[in-house]
C-alpha cells in the first residue's frame, strides 16, 4: 500500500489538499479553528475546534462537496512570508495558531503562510500552485483527538483524508482500503467474539474473551514449545519495578517519556515495566557463572505496559499493555555467531510452519553524529554492528541498513513483514547488547580463571502475542487453521427430530479424541444452522442428516469451501489430525 509520508509528490498533493479541507469546514463552520494538518502514512488529516458542533458521517460528504467548489475556484495558492509579530497579529483570536506561533524557534524570525482565496493558514510548505490541480480525494474517517495528545487537553475533531492525481489511482486505493475493513482484526475479533476493550477498564487495556484466550494459549505453547527444544528456560518476573532498576539499565534516560507515571509506595518509587530485560539481567546476577553455562537462554511471556496515545491505539496491535514473547541469550563473544544465526533460524522456522512469506531484514545501526541517544563507546558500536553485519553476509540473506534506528545499547536485527493489506512493519527481533551486562557488572568466569563479562542477545520471535494475534487475524480474514481455531469443528444435525443421537455420537466422539468441538442440535432450519457456522469461520462443519446415520459416515464442508465430502468418522480424526499437525492454512 502507497506511503504517502514518503512518496514526495502525494506528500505535497495531500498536505496542499489538507488546506483545501480547512478552506472548505471553514466556510460552512465560520466559528472552526485549527491545529495542525500533517501528511501521515495514510494520507493526512486535521484537528480541527469546531466549537459545540459535532461531526457526523454525513457531514464528510458535505465537506467534500465543499472541497470540490474550492478546487473548481481556481485559486493560486501563494507562498508568503511575514514576521513572527505579524504572525501573532494576523491569528491573534486563534489560541491554537498562537501556541504554535510561541513555540517556534526564538530565531526562526521569519514565518512562512499559504493563501489560497479566502483561506491562509500556517505551513512550511510546499503545496501545488493552484487548487485545481487538487481533484481526486477523499475523506475516509473522523475522531476525536486531544489537543497535543493531552488527555487533560480539550478534545478536538479529528478528519483523515487521501488525495492522488488521478481518479484511477483514488479507486484503487478505495478498493484497497475496503480489503483492510474486511481483514480488520478488531472487525473480526468482535464477530468471532474473541477479545474486547472496554472504556471502563481503560483504552488500550484488552481483555481476551473464553475463545480469543484459546488462541493466545495456542500461540503461547508453540513459540514455548520451540523454545524450550533450543534449550531456553522460561521465567516468572513481576510487571512493575522500582525506578533504580531503570536508572541502572539506562532505560529511564532514554524511555521514560513511554513509561507510564511512577508510583511511591512506603518511600520507594515504582513503575509498570515497558520492557523486561533489567529483570532478567538480575536473573542472570543471582549466581556464579563458568564459560561452561554459557550460552543462558532465559525466556518469558511478559506481561509489559507502554503509554501510547489514545489516538495512536488499534485493536490489540496497538495497545497499552501487552506481552512480549521476550528472551535473553547470555553468551561469550565466541557464541554470537552461532547463537544470532540459531535465533535467526528459529525466526524462519516459525515463518515457514506459520505460512508467513513476506518479509525482509533490516539491520538497523547507530547514528555515531548523535552522541545522546547511543551508549558513548565508539569500539562497543563497531564490533557489535560488524559481528551481525557479518553473520548476515555467512547466512547469506539480503538486508537493508537503517542508520539512527538501533537501540541505545546496540545494534539489532529487525524482521519487517508486509502484511496483506496496510504498510509492513517490524514483527520479530534480535538486539546485540554489550551495554546492559556492563552496567548490571554481570560476569562470568572464563577458561584462565578470569571475570569476564557476557553479550546478550535481546530476541523476541512474535514480538508481542497481541500484535502477532492482530496481525495473524488479518493475514488469514479470520479464517483460523485448525490448530489455533477456538472451535475446530461444528456437528449440525439437518433434522434436530431424527438426527440428534447421531449428531450426538460424534460430537462425543470428537470430543474423546481431544478435538474443540461444538454442537448444533437446535430446531432451526439447516440453512440458518449452516449461514452461523459460516459466520463463525470454524474449520470443518459436519453435516449429519439420514444418509449420514444410515451408513455412519460423516459429510463435511471446510472453511471457505463450498464443497460437500462424505467420509468415516475415522478418516475425518486424521484428515483434521493432519490440518494440526501440519497448521495448514485455509486461507491460502
Amino acid at each position: 500500500m502507497v506511503n504517502f509520508k514518503e512518496d514526495e509528490k502525494l506528500n505535497i498533493l495531500n498536505h496542499s489538499c489538507a488546506h483545501l479541507l480547512a478552506q472548505a469546514v471553514k466556510h460552512l463552520y465560520p466559528q472552526a479553528k485549527f491545529w495542525v494538518g500533517p501528511v501521515v502514512e495514510e494520507g493526512f488529516y486535521y484537528d480541527i475546534d469546531l466549537g459545540d458542533d459535532v461531526i457526523t458521517e454525513g457531514d464528510l460528504e458535505k465537506i467534500e462537496r465543499e472541497m470540490k467548489k474550492c478546487s473548481k475556484s481556481a485559486k493560486n495558492i501563494i507562498r508568503k512570508e511575514i514576521s513572527k509579530d505579524e504572525a501573532l497579529e494576523m491569528f491573534k483570536d486563534d489560541e491554537y495558531k498562537i501556541d504554535l506561533i510561541n513555540r517556534m524557534d526564538e530565531d526562526e524570525q521569519v514565518i512562512s503562510c499559504y493563501q489560497q482565496g479566502d483561506f491562509t493558514d500556517l505551513c512550511r510548505g510546499p503545496h501545488v500552485s493552484n487548487t485545481k490541480e487538487i481533484k481526486y480525494f477523499k475523506l475516509i474517517k473522523f475522531s476525536g483527538a486531544y489537543w497535543k495528545g493531552d488527555s487533560s487537553k480539550k478534545m478536538l475533531q479529528r478528519i483523515y483524508g487521501v488525495c492522488f492525481p488521478s481518479q484511477e489511482e483514488l479507486d484503487e486505493y478505495l478498493k484497497e482500503l475496503e480489503e483492510m475493513k474486511l481483514r480488520d482484526h478488531r472487525r473480526i475479533g468482535k464477530d468471532l467474539e474473541l477479545f474486547l476493550i472496554s472504556d471502563l477498564v481503560g483504552k488500550g487495556l484488552p481483555m481476551y474473551l473464553p475463545k480469543g484466550y484459546i488462541v493466545w494459549e495456542e500461540l503461547e505453547n508453540y513459540i514455548k514449545g520451540k523454545e524450550k527444544k533450543l534449550g531456553y528456560q522460561h521465567v516468572l518476573t513481576p510487571p512493575f519495578g522500582n525506578v533504580e532498576l531503570y536508572k541502572t539499565s539506562g532505560h529511564w534516560d532514554h524511555y521514560k517519556d513511554n513509561m507510564f507515571p511512577k508510583m511511591e509506595v512506603e518511600g520507594e518509587e515504582f513503575v509498570l515495566r515497558p520492557m523486561n530485560c533489567p529483570h532478567h539481567m538480575m536473573i542472570y546476577a543471582n549466581g556464579v557463572h563458568s564459560y561452561r553455562d554459557l550460552p543462558i537462554r532465559i525466556g518469558e511471556i511478559a506481561r509489559d505496559a507502554r503509554f501510547e496515545t489514545s489516538g495512536s491505539l488499534k485493536g490489540i496491535e496497538r495497545v497499552r499493555t501487552f506481552c512480549q514473547n521476550d528472551a535473553h541469550l547470555f553468551v561469550t563473544p565466541e557464541q554470537i555467531e552461532s547463537e544470532f544465526s540459531s535465533v535467526v533460524n528459529l525466526i524462519l522456522d516459525t515463518y515457514r510452519e506459520l505460512g508467513i512469506d513476506n518479509f525482509r531484514f533490516e539491520l538497523s545501526l547507530r547514528d555515531p553524529d548523535d552522541k545522546v541517544k547511543y551508549y558513548p563507546d565508539d569500539d562497543m558500536w563497531n564490533n557489535a554492528e560488524s559481528t551481525l553485519r557479518n553473520v548476515l553476509n555467512d547466512l547469506g540473506y539480503d538486508y537493508v541498513e537503517k542508520i539512527g534506528e538501533a537501540a541505545f545499547y546496540g545494534p539489532k536485527l529487525d524482521v519487517q513483514v508486509k502484511p496483506a493489506v496496510g504498510p509492513e512493519y517490524t514483527l520479530s527481533t534480535c538486539q546485540l547488547d554489550f551495554c546492559l551486562p556492563m552496567r548490571f557488572d554481570l560476569s562470568y568466569i572464563d577458561s584462565d580463571g578470569d571475570k569476564k563479562t557476557p553479550v546478550v542477545l535481546h530476541r523476541a520471535v512474535f514480538g508481542s502475542i497481541d500484535r502477532f494475534f492482530a496481525y495473524y487475524l488479518e493475514e488469514t480474514k479470520g479464517y483460523l487453521p485448525a490448530w489455533l481455531a477456538p472451535v475446530q469443528a461444528q456437528v449440525i444435525s439437518v433434522n434436530s427430530q431424527y438426527h440428534s443421537e447421531y449428531a450426538e455420537e460424534v460430537y462425543n466422539k470428537l470430543k474423546e479424541a481431544g478435538f474443540r468441538v461444538e454442537l448444533d442440535n437446535r430446531n432451526e432450519k439447516l440453512g440458518y444452522k449452516l449461514r452461523e457456522s459460516v459466520i463463525k469461520k470454524i474449520p470443518y462443519m459436519l453435516i449429519l442428516g439420514q444418509k449420514e446415520v444410515d451408513s455412519k459416515t460423516i459429510s463435511y464442508r471446510r472453511a471457505g469451501s463450498e464443497e460437500t465430502v462424505s467420509i468415516s468418522l475415522n478418516e475425518f480424526i486424521d484428515l483434521l489430525n493432519n490440518d494440526i499437525k501440519n497448521k495448514i492454512r485455509y486461507d491460502k
